[in-house]
């Protein structure tokens, strides 16, 4: 897994994040001000929009703006970006100030959400930075972000627990888990079904526990990525 900071030259933060053959590109856009929802609250906003390349898989699908409406998977997938990130931010530190993080997915071989969730939060952190050298914070940049965050996925295959699933095992699985952690272990979001019926406690305990090692890998592949 790399994680490659600056790859875009305008926003004001970008990732290129790889896991393996999954590459997708994270992007954050700062703006003055909130949603209208929000104006006077004192707190910022964070959300988040994820696309897929016409020909990031083995076949080509149709933009979703030619289509003229964005699928459910992609709404879904778009609102856990958003919910996992604002796990990280303090929104009262950040001011009424809004970072959308963009996450179009270059080439997809599994994992592609839980890919973006990770490059994402390096992506914010740059973006939140840039906000603190122009003083438009409310608090220091460590108190806004005060606490990392990143995905991986998990998943029985062949009856054994597996981490970071790639296509092949991911369309094979009788167990398919997403799992959000922050840099400590705690849990943000877990999505976990039985592709191919049931599964006992024990084994969610397993791939949660695999999960949480994947997690805390990713949470040392951030921090090595955002030192100076």
């Amino acid at each position: 897994m790399t994680l490659t900071r600056g790859w875009s030259t305008h926003p004001e933060g970008s990732v290129l994040v790889e896991f393996g053959g999954t590459r997708v590109l994270c992007t954050a856009s700062v703006t003055e001000g909130v949603p209208r929802w929000r104006r006077g609250s004192g707190l910022g906003w964070v959300t988040a929009e994820y696309a897929m390349l016409p020909r990031a898989t083995n076949t080509r699908s149709d933009r979703e703006s030619v289509k003229g409406r964005v699928g459910g998977r992609t709404h879904e997938i778009s609102r856990l970006v958003g919910r996992s990130l604002r796990a990280a931010i303090d929104l009262k530190a950040l001011g009424e100030n809004s970072i959308v993080l963009d996450c179009d997915v270059l080439q997809a071989d599994g994992g592609t959400r839980t890919a973006a969730i990770t490059g994402a939060y390096v992506a914010l952190y740059d973006a939140v930075n840039w906000l603190a050298a122009r003083k438009a914070l409310n608090g220091k940049p460590e108190k806004v972000m005060h606490r990392s965050v990143a995905a991986v996925s998990v998943g029985v295959v062949d009856g054994e627990p597996r981490l970071d699933l790639c296509y092949d095992e991911d369309v094979a699985a009788e167990v398919d888990m997403n799992v959000v952690c922050t840099g400590t272990g705690d849990f943000v979001e877990v999505q976990g079904t039985g592709e191919a019926g049931v599964f006992a406690r024990d084994q969610l305990d397993a791939l949660l526990d695999l999960a949480v090692v994947g997690c805390l890998d990713l949470a040392e592949a951030q921090r090595k990525a955002l030192l100076p």
